[in-house]
């Protein structure tokens, strides 16, 4: 039976009457527009996975708070090495999961992987909350890493293929505004908890509730309409369109699956040119169907470009430093000389969760590539005042293996007020483009490579996270704080660069659409057109 399944996937769903190069799919894209709102399924849905997000969010801001309230609890203060170590192992546990997430993505389904990421979450929260070694924590938090990367390219995933392309944006920079809230709320329970002796293990502990929660009602929730006609299940991937798209929208659900199925088709054509593994109707193994998808994704011309776009955006999203700073924000105020490290912090958390929301409501009008062009310069300008500002303190505020605060008199208090506010204004930046647009990536793949490729694109966002996280103190340590902004800013600047000759705007395109436009080139200009045309 399940080999019967199996084949299915791979069966041409187009009939004779039917021509993967009719306009099928621009109609739907029309049809879809005219939608004025999503269902209330849809957003039900969105807020259900979105859980994911708050989980992603609040990790990121607790071990701000839970490094400066460890204290001696783990047999010794913690060292830049130990802070770095304990820091970065969540990103590696998360560069280890993408990849392999993104293939049993395709096997398993989406909802599958979310709620096994749901019970990863909760293993390493109490993991965390019980141990008394450093390296008890270093691994508490990569079983934590493994979650993150899971459900950091499932979600966005599940949502972008359950999503009308006309709010697609808008519902998959909902789940980004769940980590920015995750973020807010770990802030607040950190600046409660850090001076209470043991605080820090409720911190990292209460982590396991919201997880429980989105388990719970994922349990009640269906699978992506898109990984189900693939495997051959077309009737229940009606169905649920049908909920998507609420009553009296039969001719859309239509016009969807009859894209999602020319797609399939066009994609099977293709593959008969890729892979010399595949002969006939025989049934191939799934070891051998990853190999294939695998030289689809790049030996194909679009979907080569597609996973170059991906790579691009998530690289430049960790390496312009933003994680850093909220894994050791708390760290950076306490030397500046702030007397509740903690709850600056939060001004940092609260400005991402102000921004990200922003975006929410603008980036399906205003559409990707343009918020994205205009975003990095200003946190290029945020990077750069935090780096004269520093230079300006006049003397080093980091130094020694365990940096502490040093007293500040009025003239570096001032140019401490400036570095904060640098950092809000770099924050408001990443948030409102960077933080929310290469999350985007779904939309560029194909159904037949989007979990593979989206989990590659997902790896890089985790391997530049865990790079980053590792070396950040001692960057800010030995090449000073103020050539670390600078290093920072630059980054920014060539990634603007590349950004604006390769990302095309899909604001308002189908997902079974972006194929075509990236056939023969990076379809910049193309991009434009076609957004001109679906909001004129």
């Amino acid at each position: 039976m399940a080999e019967e399944e199996d084949e299915a996937a791979h069966v041409p769903f187009i009939q004779d009457d039917e021509t993967p190069g009719s306009n099928y799919e621009q109609t739907s894209n029309l049809q879809e527009s005219k939608l004025t709102a999503p269902s209330s399924f849809i957003w039900a849905l969105t807020l259900a996975a979105g859980i994911s997000g708050l989980l992603f969010g609040y990790d990121t801001g607790v071990i701000s708070s839970t490094l400066v309230s460890i204290g001696p609890d783990l047999g010794h203060p913690l060292s830049t090495l130990d802070k770095g170590l304990i820091t970065s192992c969540t990103s590696f546990g998360a560069l280890i999961a993408s990849p392999v997430t993104g293939i049993l993505a395709d096997k398993f389904g989406r909802k599958t992987i979310i709620l096994v990421a749901d019970l990863l979450f909760i293993l390493g929260a109490l993991w965390q909350a019980s141990i008394n070694t450093v390296a008890g924590m270093v691994a508490g938090r990569t079983v934590v890493g493994f979650a993150v990367g899971g459900a950091s390219l499932v979600v966005p995933l599940y949502i972008s293929e359950l999503s009308p392309s006309a709010f697609r944006g808008k519902l998959v920079t909902l789940s980004i505004l769940f980590i920015t809230f995750g973020q807010v709320v770990s802030y607040l329970i950190g600046y409660e908890l850090s001076t209470r002796s043991g605080g820090w293990r409720w911190m990292v502990g209460l982590g396991a509730a919201p997880a429980l929660l989105q388990f719970g009602l994922l349990l009640l929730l269906p699978e992506s309409p898109r990984w189900l006609v693939k495997a051959g299940q077309l009737q229940k991937a009606r169905g649920i369109l049908r909920r998507v798209y609420a009553a009296g929208n039969d001719a859309i659900v239509e016009e969807v699956l009859h894209a999602i199925k020319t797609e399939i088709s066009e994609e099977e054509a293709t593959k008969d040119g890729v892979s010399a593994a595949s002969t006939g109707n025989k049934a191939r193994s799934w070891i051998t169907r990853v190999r294939d998808r695998s030289a689809e994704l790049f030996h194909i011309g679009c979907n080569r470009r597609a996973l170059t776009i991906a790579c691009l955006l998530q690289g430049l999203q960790q390496l312009s430093g933003f994680n850093s700073l909220m894994y050791f924000s708390a760290t950076v105020f306490s030397l500046l000389g702030f007397s509740s490290p903690t709850l600056t912090s939060l001004s940092i958390a609260i400005a991402n969760f102000v921004c990200t929301l922003i975006a929410l409501l603008i980036i399906d009008h205003v559409g990707r590539r343009r918020i994205l062009l205009v975003s990095i310069p200003v946190m290029i300008a945020g990077l750069v005042a935090c780096s004269i500002a520093y230079q300006c303190l006049g003397r080093p505020v980091w130094y020694g293996d365990s940096p502490s605060s040093v007293a500040l008199d009025d003239a570096q208090s001032s140019w401490a007020i400036v570095i904060l506010v640098a950092m809000v204004v770099y924050v408001c930046g990443y948030a409102i483009g960077l933080g929310n647009i290469a999350w985007q990536q779904s939309e560029l793949f194909p159904l037949s490579v989007r979990s593979l490729g989206s989990g590659l694109a997902t790896a890089t966002n985790w391997g530049s996270n865990f790079v980053v996280g590792l070396t950040f103190l001692p960057m800010m340590q030995y090449l000073t704080p103020a050539w670390t902004f600078a290093v920072y800013a630059a980054i920014c600047l060539v990634g603007w660069i590349c950004a604006w000759r390769i990302y095309p705007e899909t604001k308002g395109l189908g997902l079974e659409d972006v194929r075509g436009l990236l056939k023969d080139s990076y379809g910049v200009q193309e991009s434009m057109r076609r957004a001109k045309i679906n909001n004129p």
